[in-house]
């Protein structure tokens, strides 16, 4: 039971609080974030994992929002090599559908204009073979591609709250705000302006008072905001995934289309050494404590795009390795179908709680700066125009390669210095050679499950195998497999004693059945 001061309470632990505490710690601001769940718990851990532009927002006429994500797709490129990678798109053209290869070509034009460099191309018949051989050849009088960008969106989140970290913010896990304070009676928390939460958890209980309060809680905003009396602005939009073996759906680069049914685009990506295939896009009616799933009627639309972009390949649900659900924070702007409202962000001030909702994981830095600057009347070291250029245009600093990290070959030191930054040689520092070596089927090296389990806030296994690593994603029933190998390790790092981990065990299994299983139709 404790009581803490500070300039600024962060109320989330997704990509847009992790990006506030950055930008904001990172220009002298006194942070300390709090997470209910786990970091990347909700929409941040289940996105498409693509940090694009957004070029289908080019037919909405979004030219601000595509000219911003293009921007920061490439400076992610820049600052984050081996945690934010190139990934090359491809759009195949068919006699009599649209759109044809001079409108996707305006479209591209436009897209490399925002990038500041020329990245499209147009293939014939037999050149688009070659780059996607297993496509439907009937009509087939080409297709088009262009560059883009993939990433693990849970490592990302975890290397944003690391770089806060290290600019002085405090990162508390598992902590949950129970009530909001107020200036003039912290006792009732009905009136005046927000000066604080109570918070209750497993990462720190206790009072936080502090000078500005931020809700970035992503699609629970609204949760927040309704203990000030505000009426609802999100509409919650549920997106859903299926993963499969590399083998059985071979994309050496993504391969994007129109569902046949509703012309809604659906993408296969190569990722992490699998096949990504998403998205649905459906308003999200159950509870949001309650973990999302994908649903049997969203498995058959995945398939069926499936079958219509690939159909020789005859893939069904059973060839699934897992699948994964999200349901994103988009604001309502009233749009019937769920695929035309606005992926903008929003920032409102409302009795002192500043709320930012809504936009993309490529703009979160964007997303950050919005709401800080909504905030800086009540923060000293954001009071003055000079704060915004302390910041300098990089998102993550440089990290110095040291020898070890200069002996390791170099995907696998591209790998750890993306995603552990500067953390990267203490992670190797503290590996064998053994660990250094990659997780069968995967991508995955044991040394990253280990420095999870010691220095990662790990509380669960799900905590583990879902969010620090992908493992429960990339391999069949969860990673259920390697369970017996982690028991030592997991075990000593968290304390857990035989009955705790079986317990873990079948929490786990439980959470992997329910939200990670592929329904079969």
């Amino acid at each position: 039971m404790t009581e803490h001061t500070v300039d600024l309470l962060v109320i989330g632990g997704g990509i847009t609080g992790a990006g506030v505490a950055l930008e904001a710690a990172r220009r002298g601001v006194d942070v300390m974030l709090v997470e209910a769940r786990d970091f990347a718990w909700g929409t941040s851990s289940r996105s498409s994992k693509l940090v694009h532009g957004g070029l289908r927002y080019l037919q909405e006429g979004a030219l601000g929002l595509i000219r911003v994500s293009v921007r920061e797709r490439n400076q992610l490129l820049h600052d984050a090599t081996g945690l934010v990678e190139p990934q090359r798109a491809f759009f195949g053209h068919y006699a009599g559908r649209s759109p044809g290869r001079r409108t996707m070509a305006v479209g591209l034009a436009a897209y490399d204009w925002f990038g500041d460099a020329r990245t499209r191309e147009f293939h014939n018949a037999a050149e688009a073979l070659r780059l996607a051989p297993h496509i439907g050849r009937a009509g087939l009088v080409g297709g088009s591609s262009y560059l883009d960008a993939k990433t693990d969106d849970a490592r990302l989140v975890l290397r944003v709250l690391q770089e806060a970290e290290r600019h002085g913010a405090r990162i508390v896990n598992r902590a949950a705000v129970r009530k909001l304070l107020h200036a003039d009676d912290a006792s009732n928390g009905q009136t005046g302006s927000v000066v604080g939460a109570r918070v209750e958890g497993a990462g720190y209980t206790g009072t936080v008072r502090a000078r500005c309060v931020i809700n970035a809680t992503g699609v629970w905003a609204d949760g927040l905001r309704a203990a000030l009396g505000a009426a609802p602005m999100l509409r919650p939009l549920r997106g859903s995934h299926l993963l499969f073996p590399l083998w059985r759906l071979p994309v050496a680069q993504s391969v994007s289309l129109f569902h046949p049914r509703d012309q809604r685009p659906v993408f296969a990506t190569p990722w992490e050494g699998a096949a990504l295939v998403g998205t649905t896009d459906l308003d999200h009616d159950a509870s949001l404590d309650v973990e999302p799933a994908i649903t049997p009627e969203e498995v058959r639309y995945l398939i069926e795009a499936l079958e219509h972009a690939f159909p020789g390949l005859r893939l069904t649900a059973a060839d699934a390795i897992s699948s994964f659900a999200g349901v994103r924070p988009v604001v309502d702007d009233s749009a019937g179908d769920p695929s035309q409202a606005s992926r903008e962000h929003v920032v409102r001030d409302e009795h002192g709680l500043v709320t930012v909702t809504g936009g993309k994981l490529t703009t979160f830095r964007v997303i950050a700066l919005d709401a800080l600057r909504q905030a800086a009347s009540r923060l000293p070291a954001l009071a003055h125009g000079a704060a915004w250029r302390t910041g300098g245009a990089s998102i993550f600093a440089a990290v110095a390669v040291s020898p070890a990290l200069a002996g390791l070959p170099a995907a696998v030191r591209q790998r750890l210095l993306g995603r552990y930054g500067h953390h990267a040689d203490a992670l190797v520092a503290e590996s064998t050679a053994a660990d250094l070596r990659p997780v069968p089927g995967t991508f995955t090296l044991w040394a990253e499950v280990l420095w999870a389990l010691r220095h990662e806030q790990v509380r669960h296994l799900d905590d583990l195998l879902l969010r620090r690593t992908r493992l429960g994603l990339l391999l069949r029933d969860g990673a259920s497999t390697l369970l017996p190998r982690l028991r030592p390790a997991a075990c000593e790092a968290l304390s857990w004693s035989a009955e705790d981990w079986r317990q873990e065990c079948a929490r786990y299994s439980g959470i992997i059945a329910k939200s990670y299983s592929v329904p079969l139709t």
